[in-house]
């Protein structure tokens, strides 16, 4: 590499710049750089989320989070590679310190070959008038979980009530982007981008269909109340990254 005197080059540059200033009258001189774009890392995306958004697990601490007694998540729970892991069973579901009642929910997941695993919200808390065990957007391994052939119980449905409309599922392994919306009484379930189901709380079809699920008479009360968001302890391997939710 030739390199040159920094004092003599930084004299011939400034005497440069000054004929050229004169010579375009006190003009900025014309060149062909091309600005370069400002580049937001992934550490920035999780440290800032944008606008009202909020963090539920951010990749480094599972602060928002208790188990279903409220207290401290088990240790079966752990955070690897900024995801929040489920390592084996026994660690138990594990609910927001937080409610909502309208609300825009996203996350990715992950799960293990034959898993079964399922994101509830609409959880009742020890303060609520009603007694709700949630509304589970089912997580699963379709292609290979055994037993499970019924839509009702595939990925992205409204577990045992309603099926997805279209299956937009990666295989297992891959990370799945999830988005649950809920505008009392409108839901929409999205998956990987696209919408897979939407459906309306407290409709007659609705009534029909909870009431004739395995978890009625839960899903019928309390649609309507602020709720949870709880990640399940199915047994089998799952993990969770960049979970965000905000209040509509």
């Amino acid at each position: 590499m030739n390199r040159v005197n920094s004092g003599a080059a930084s004299r011939v540059a400034a005497q440069s710049l000054l004929l050229l200033a004169v010579m375009a009258g006190c003009k900025p001189v014309a060149t062909n750089t091309v600005a370069i774009p400002t580049v937001t890392t992934s550490a920035e995306v999780q440290a800032e989320p944008a606008d009202d958004w909020q963090w539920l697990f951010n990749g480094e601490s599972t602060n928002s989070w208790t188990d279903s007694n409220g207290n401290e998540i088990g240790q079966q729970w752990q955070i690897i590679d900024n995801a929040l892991v489920l390592t084996a069973a026994g660690g138990g579901a594990i609910v927001s310190k937080q409610s909502f009642t309208d609300f825009e929910l996203e996350l990715d997941w992950q799960i293990a070959a034959s898993g079964n695993s399922g994101i509830f919200y609409k959880v009742a808390g020890p303060d609520s008038r009603v007694r709700s065990g949630g509304l589970e957007y089912q997580l699963l391994d379709n292609d290979n979980y055994p037993g499970h052939d019924n839509p009702i119980h595939f990925t992205a449905a409204l577990f045992d009530i309603y099926p997805p409309e279209l299956d937009a599922h990666l295989p297992a392994g891959s990370w799945n982007n999830t988005r649950i919306v809920v505008r009392y009484p409108h839901v929409e379930h999205w998956l990987n981008g696209k919408l897979v189901l939407q459906f309306e709380l407290g409709s007659a079809d609705w009534q029909k269909r909870a009431a004739q699920s395995k978890f009625a008479p839960e899903h019928v009360l309390g649609a309507d109340e602020p709720g949870h968001i709880m990640l399940q302890d199915h047994g089998d391997r799952i993990a969770f990254r960049q979970i965000r939710i905000r209040a509509l």
